[in-house]
């Protein structure tokens, strides 16, 4: 785990006179000072032991054995960080490496389904495929051992050739990448110096718009929205978690056939719970929804347009993300646990609309009075502000109490009808509401000015 977790740069040991063979010895080395590593090396020298006790006759080939399996492995580990530490340096593969690994550990929710489903046919595929793993270094080394416990010379010698064959192409390997970085290799975020082409300049579009029906600042705040969506990597596994969420718990606890227990939930109660918890979710953007503008934020007040301008256009794509996302959830609960009865599916669908929209008034507060600034492609420090956060607590809990106590009035009135109707009456009210709030949260912008200002532009 040295060459993953290492802070230690290997680079600013090539300000001294060393040569590429101590540089590539230091570096080796650098493998046997982690703490597993050293347990590793204890472990081994345990085996070489006790293989000893039994047989003395084994102690030269064992030493050689050990020997060689330590150096593969510590090689194989130093190879494996230095080529992260490349690929890393780049913030798209950062932040693809991240959601690829936050991807796996979801996805390990779906071993057990999968393996009560497919699990024989997966364990005989495994077994054909067992033999195979013998020509791998840990097989190749038992069976040096084994070979010359039974007295097998040519076997000892044939597996020991290919242990060495895989130790010599790992160290040619590590010996070219560390020789790139002896030879002054720079991993950097920018590009390299280039002359930049002549481009022709182009006629003016004058197409079609696609976003005619908004106010020019409006259609603007939404387009920069949109590229800052599409530019932040980050965004795209929170867009792909509703889906997975809502298939995962689908295969638990809903359906004709759950994994957890014997009779799954009812579309009734799975369905308004799981919109509820995809809210709670995709809606924690929304109370700092200027993280993201930097120095920018100074434009918003030296540009001729208005602050509800602005806060039109960021809810306005954030409300079209929460209207695909919900729309793709529904379709997955419709095929996975299908849908609830009619008065179920209006109010659960009206309840959305007043939480939704409900909580953009508060977000958009927040946004203004505790903002926090964070940056594109950065996994340490990008946490909220911790008022935002409370404020979030406190809007989601109170907006999930209201819904819940509505939603069960229908079976304790009789009238299964009335959460849908309260809960239009609320959607209204709370579209209202929001609209109305815009002139205020413009004038409360221009007072925290300075504070927006300083928070987002250090």
């Amino acid at each position: 785990m040295a060459g993953f977790g290492a802070n230690f740069e290997f680079r600013t040991l090539l300000r001294f006179p060393l040569s590429l063979r101590a540089f590539y010895i230091i570096g080796l080395a650098y493998g046997f000072a982690d703490f597993s590593a050293l347990a590793s090396v204890c472990w081994l020298l345990a085996m070489t032991a006790g293989a000893t006790a039994a047989t003395p006759g084994v102690l030269p080939a064992m030493l050689l054995i050990v020997a060689a399996y330590m150096l593969f492995n510590v090689t194989l580990e130093r190879l494996i960080g230095s080529w992260l530490e490349r690929l890393l340096a780049r913030r798209r593969t950062r932040e693809l490496f991240l959601g690829l690994f936050v991807l796996s550990m979801i996805s390990l929710n779906f071993l057990s389904p999968l393996i009560q489903r497919y699990g024989a046919l997966v364990r005989l595929v495994f077994l054909r495929l067992l033999p195979y793993f013998a020509w791998l270094p840990p097989s190749l080394a038992g069976r040096s051992l084994a070979a010359v416990t039974r007295l097998q010379p040519a076997e000892f010698l044939l597996t020991f050739a290919i242990l060495l064959l895989y130790l010599v192409l790992f160290s040619a390997l590590l010996w070219r990448r560390l020789g790139a970085q002896y030879r002054g290799e720079e991993l950097s975020e920018t590009a390299a110096p280039a002359r930049a082409p002549v481009r022709p300049i182009t006629e003016k579009d004058d197409g079609p718009d696609r976003l005619s029906l908004l106010s020019p600042p409006v259609a603007a705040i939404v387009r920069k929205e949109f590229r800052y969506l599409i530019r932040n990597s980050f965004a795209y596994l929170t867009l792909l978690m509703p889906p997975l969420l809502v298939l995962i718990f689908s295969l638990n606890f809903g359906g004709r056939h759950p994994t957890l227990g014997g009779r799954g939930v009812s579309a009734e109660m799975f369905f308004p719970g799981m919109m509820a918890y995809l809210i709670l979710i995709l809606m924690a953007p929304a109370y700092n929804s200027f993280a993201y503008e930097g120095r920018g934020i100074q434009t918003y007040f030296t540009a001729p347009l208005r602050f509800r301008d602005v806060l039109l256009g960021k809810n306005l794509m954030l409300v079209s993300v929460l209207s695909l996302e919900i729309a793709l959830s529904l379709a997955m609960l419709a095929w996975r646990v299908g849908l609830p009865s009619a008065h179920m599916l209006v109010a659960t669908c009206a309840a959305i609309i007043f939480t939704i929209v409900g909580q953009l008034t508060v977000a958009n507060w927040s946004s203004i009075t505790f903002p926090r600034k964070m940056e594109f492609g950065q996994m340490r420090g990008q946490r909220q502000s911790g008022m935002a956060v409370l404020v979030a607590f406190g809007s989601q809990i109170l907006m999930g109490g209201i819904s819940a106590v509505i939603l069960f009035t229908g079976n304790w009135t009789g009238n299964l009808w009335l959460p849908a109707e309260a809960f239009i009456f609320l959607a209204a009210a709370a579209v209202g509401g929001y609209f109305a709030s815009l002139d205020a949260l413009t004038r409360l912008a221009e007072e925290k000015k300075e504070v927006l200002i300083e928070a987002l532009c250090r």
